[in-house]
C-alpha cells in the first residue's frame, strides 16, 4: 500500500484539523513529542499497559486519556512507549494520526517536518483463531491484515501489485457478498514479521469492524451471511491462509505503510472459532506474549 498524496512540509494545519490541548499535547493521546519513545507497544486493553511496563527498567512518563493510557520508559536501554488503544480500527484511525503528528509534524509551527521520522509499531493483542491447527494461548503474527472494516477507503492510497493478487483471490475464492463493503488488504515490515515469528503461526488476519455479527457470530441478532466463517478457513493463496479474526490490524497496517512506520501485530489466541474452545488463563497466555516480544524487539 502506497500513499497517492501526502500534505506538503510548510503546509500550515488549521486548529481544527490539527487539535492540540493547551498544555501543546496532541488531542486524544494527550503525548507531546518528548514523550514517545521509537519503539511504540500498542494493545487494545488499557489494562494490559501496566503489564507491559512492569517489564520496563524505569518508566519516565504516565499519560491517560480516554481509553488512551500510556507509559514511557526503557527496557534493556531501549526507550519504549506502552500505549493502550482500545478496541477497533476507528480507534487505530486516531491513534496513528497522533503517533506521526508526534514524529513528523513540527507542533508549534504546525506543518509536516521535511525529515521524516519512522517508528516501530508493534500490536499485541487477542484474537480468535479459523484454524483448527492453531490452538488457544498460541501466538499468529500477522503478515497481512485483511481490511473488512472501511478506515482505508477513506485515504488517498494504492495498493501494491502483490497486495491486488491476494485480495482478488480472496474475493474469488470466498464468493465476496455484494451487501457487504469491499475490502482491503495492507501488509506487515517484512523485518519485524520475520522477528517475532519465528516459532510461531504466521499469516493472513481478518479484520472485523465488530466483536460479534462482523465475526459471525450469533447471540439474538443473526449475521446477514451464512457460513461467512466457513469461506475464510477454505480460503487458500499460494502459502498463505486466514489464521485467525481481531479489530485493529488492518487500519495499523495499512497507516503504518501510508505514512512510512514499521508495523506489525502479534496476538494471542483466546479462542479457536472451528474448535469452540475458549483459553482456560488467557492472562498467563498474554503475559508470555508481552515477555517474548520485548526479548525479540529489544534482546
Amino acid at each position: 500500500m502506497h500513499p497517492i498524496l501526502l500534505t506538503e512540509p510548510g503546509t500550515i494545519l488549521p486548529e481544527s484539523e490539527l487539535i492540540l490541548n493547551p498544555d501543546g499535547s496532541v488531542y486524544h493521546l494527550a503525548l507531546r513529542p518528548e514523550h514517545l519513545g521509537d519503539l511504540v507497544l500498542v494493545v487494545g486493553d488499557p489494562g494490559r499497559v501496566a503489564r507491559v511496563s512492569a517489564h520496563f527498567d524505569q518508566v519516565e512518563h504516565r499519560s491517560q486519556n480516554r481509553e488512551f493510557i500510556s507509559h514511557t520508559g526503557t527496557f534493556h536501554g531501549t526507550r519504549i512507549t506502552a500505549l493502550a488503544t482500545g478496541i477497533g480500527t476507528d480507534n487505530i484511525d486516531i491513534v496513528l494520526g497522533e503517533l506521526d503528528a508526534l514524529a513528523n509534524i513540527d507542533l508549534e509551527k504546525r506543518t509536516p517536518r521535511k525529515e521524516h521520522k519512522a517508528l516501530t509499531i508493534v500490536r499485541m493483542g487477542t484474537c480468535g483463531a479459523l484454524q483448527e491447527d492453531v490452538p488457544v494461548d498460541e501466538l499468529v503474527v500477522s503478515s497481512h491484515g485483511l481490511g473488512l472494516d472501511n478506515v482505508m477507503h477513506y485515504y488517498a492510497l494504492e495498493q501494491t501489485d502483490a497486495e491486488l493478487r491476494i485480495l482478488q483471490a480472496f474475493l474469488q475464492q470466498t464468493e465476496w457478498p455484494d451487501n457487504l463493503p469491499i475490502p482491503y488488504l495492507a501488509t506487515a515490515d517484512e523485518q519485524l514479521v520475520a522477528t517475532l515469528g519465528h516459532g510461531n503461526h504466521v499469516g493472513l488476519t481478518a479484520t472485523a469492524g465488530g466483536f460479534y455479527g462482523p465475526q459471525g457470530r450469533q447471540l439474538r441478532a443473526v449475521p446477514s451471511v451464512d457460513g461467512l466463517n466457513e469461506r475464510f478457513t477454505a480460503f487458500r493463496h499460494e502459502e498463505l491462509r486466514l489464521l485467525n479474526f481481531e479489530m485493529e490490524t488492518s487500519a495499523l497496517f495499512g497507516l503504518s505503510e501510508l505514512l512510512g512506520h514499521k508495523a506489525c501485530t502479534v496476538c494471542t489466541v483466546v479462542a479457536n472459532r472451528l474448535r469452540k474452545e475458549y483459553s482456560k488463563d488467557h492472562h498467563a497466555a498474554v503475559d508470555r506474549m508481552i515477555g517474548q516480544v520485548l526479548e525479540r524487539l529489544v534482546g
